[in-house]
């Protein structure tokens, strides 16, 4: 076996992983699959991080929480972003941005960068 084969097969299988991943969040997030949904209830606590938050800085805004998650599928997020969207208690609101889901999320402003000195 050549290093080229091993290396397309495990590209495979790594592949076939996260999409295996992707499908058990989706039902997760769905409640079509209860045992895995109350596991993960009980061993999980949602956290943003700015690299996490940052994936869904081209999310279409404003958005529900299903549209978040979707999008976040679809763009092939980390599974601690969609985890975490999954953990917002959904009331049926439209999110305006990220603001609204980690009111953290640092802003322009929150740097003292003066763009007018250059």
């Amino acid at each position: 076996m050549s290093d080229v084969w091993l290396l397309l097969n495990a590209k495979k299988y790594l592949l076939t992983l996260l999409q295996i991943e992707n499908i058990l969040l989706l039902q997760i997030v769905r409640g079509q699959n209860p045992f895995l949904l109350k596991t993960i209830k009980h061993l999980y606590i949602m956290y943003w991080t700015l690299e996490l938050a940052t994936k869904l800085d081209d999310a279409p805004w404003p958005a529900t929480k299903d549209e978040l998650i979707d999008y976040a599928v679809r763009t092939g997020a980390p599974a601690e972003v969609i985890e975490n969207l999954a953990e917002i208690e959904d009331e049926g609101e439209t999110y305006d941005s990220i603001l609204d889901i980690w009111p953290d999320y640092p802003t322009k402003d929150d740097f003292f960068f003066d763009e007018d000195e250059y």
